[in-house]
């Protein structure tokens, strides 16, 4: 199976949804701090982390920056762009998403004692998540906001004709 063929589903996240989810995700992680900083994985980690950052109140916020994705192409290998330095104790690392769990491990590896935090999970990926909120299939591309632009969208019954013919 082509790395494009495995997204099977799409999942549009609204703006508001995406705000509530870490919102949720928020509250979750009351319980687990206070952290020193917030350690936001780019991009995607970037708008999850500016929320949490509000309410949870921290004002320390680095990032490490990882290039793996290419719109629905996943790179052979992840690139470093930015590193953190330290083992990562103390702080809470974010990012939108856990999928195959490339980039996570990769990170992980950089700061194996932050708590590591994402809004959504996917099942290969879920394990090296400590917190998150909403768990979506492995098939399943999560559309966020600020990939997205509104448009008219085929009800779900005639784009599952489309696929099955």
């Amino acid at each position: 199976m082509s790395k494009a063929d495995r997204y099977n589903k799409m999942y549009p996240i609204s703006w508001e949804q995406l705000h509530r989810d870490c919102r949720a995700l928020s509250w979750r992680l009351l319980e687990k701090g206070p952290f020193e900083g917030i350690l936001a994985i780019t991009r995607g980690g970037l708008v999850p982390a500016a929320i949490l950052a509000r309410e949870l109140d921290i004002r320390l916020i680095d990032t490490v920056c990882i290039s793996t994705y290419d719109w629905k192409v996943q790179e052979k290998k992840a690139t470093v762009l930015k590193d953190f330095k330290g083992d990562g104790e103390g702080w809470l690392l974010v990012d939108d998403l856990v999928d195959t769990g490339g980039t996570a491990r990769l990170v992980r590896e950089m700061v194996p004692k932050a708590h590591f935090a994402t809004v959504y999970a996917k099942p290969e990926g879920r394990p090296l998540v400590d917190t998150f909120i909403t768990e979506v299939s492995q098939d399943t591309w999560i559309l966020f906001p600020w990939d997205s632009e509104t448009q008219f969208a085929q009800p779900i019954v005639k784009v599952s004709q489309e696929n099955n013919s």
